[in-house]
């Protein structure tokens, strides 16, 4: 296994913090996000993230990525993007820009579900990531589809659906055990066996259901949180065991929101105890 992390988990610090502060720690690699954003302070996950590259001027950035990165003796897991499959202009950019720095995987997104008719949303994805996978192919590198929760992929079964066809060494799925928590869960070992060959990268964060206060008719409404690896509802450890069982010897990403820790301390301690995790299961 070789590990990673995902910079939307890391909004504090700037590029060059990041790579020096995971290389230091003993991480292998990183996996950049790349998006225009909102303004925040304090930086957050999702707005004024420090970590994050813009999709504005990405191509006047890659030398300055490819130069963070390397100095600090990182590799590319991946480029975490978020260009819409039906976005082909921004798509082919993604591609293009995952060539250039030879990062070899790049995340495109797939469409929110939001009260859409699903089959001919499914439908017109499928038609657009025929698309992607060409461009993938002459570009050289691979798109993935990430199982994520309130989109038309949430299940490595709707996964499968989508991508069933495509070009493997082109098209591939990212497993995200976080995720599933919210949407999607289906075992974790079928889950990887019904992949099979598309099975191209792993997230790993934790997730968990938080009750509400009552309605007045007693109801109770739950909300979903992110949690620590360890206090989240998903079994990461069992979860590793059926990753190391099933073969899988690629990159593990990780991409904790959880605040309980000061960031520097929270990877840190996500790497010790991935490895940890790791080891166990081969033994």
């Amino acid at each position: 296994m070789k590990y990673s992390v995902f910079t939307a988990s890391t909004p504090e610090w700037t590029p060059a913090e990041a790579a020096t502060t995971l290389a230091a720690q003993g991480w292998d690699g990183i996996e950049w996000r790349v998006t225009d954003q909102a303004a925040a302070t304090p930086p957050g996950f999702w707005a004024g993230n420090l970590a994050t590259w813009t999709l504005e001027g990405l191509e006047e950035s890659i030398p300055q990525i490819a130069e963070i990165t390397a100095s600090a003796g990182l590799e590319f897991s991946g480029i975490g993007g978020y260009a819409q499959a039906s976005d082909r202009v921004n798509s082919e950019r993604m591609l293009a820009a995952t060539a250039a720095l030879g990062a070899r995987r790049v995340r495109i997104a797939m469409p929110r579900v939001d009260g859409r008719n699903y089959p001919e949303l499914f439908a017109r994805t499928r038609g657009d990531l025929e698309w992607v996978a060409e461009a993938a192919r002459r570009h050289g590198v691979m798109a993935l589809v990430e199982l994520h929760h309130e989109t038309i992929t949430p299940s490595a079964s709707a996964a499968r659906r989508l991508v069933e066809g495509l070009d493997p060494a082109h098209i591939g799925v990212i497993h995200d055990v976080g995720n599933l928590v919210i949407e999607g869960f289906e075992n974790h070992r079928a889950g990887l066996e019904l992949l099979g060959e598309y099975l191209a990268h792993v997230h790993i964060k934790n997730a968990r259901w938080v009750p509400g206060e009552a309605r007045a008719d007693g109801s109770i409404p739950w909300t979903h949180g992110w949690a620590t690896l360890r206090a989240g509802q998903a079994d990461i450890a069992a979860y590793v065991a059926d990753l190391v069982a099933h073969g899988y010897d690629g990159w593990i990403t990780l991409e904790d929101f959880s605040t309980e820790l000061p960031l520097a301390r929270r990877t840190a301690d996500n790497l010790a105890y991935i490895r940890e995790l790791v080891d166990r299961a081969r033994r």
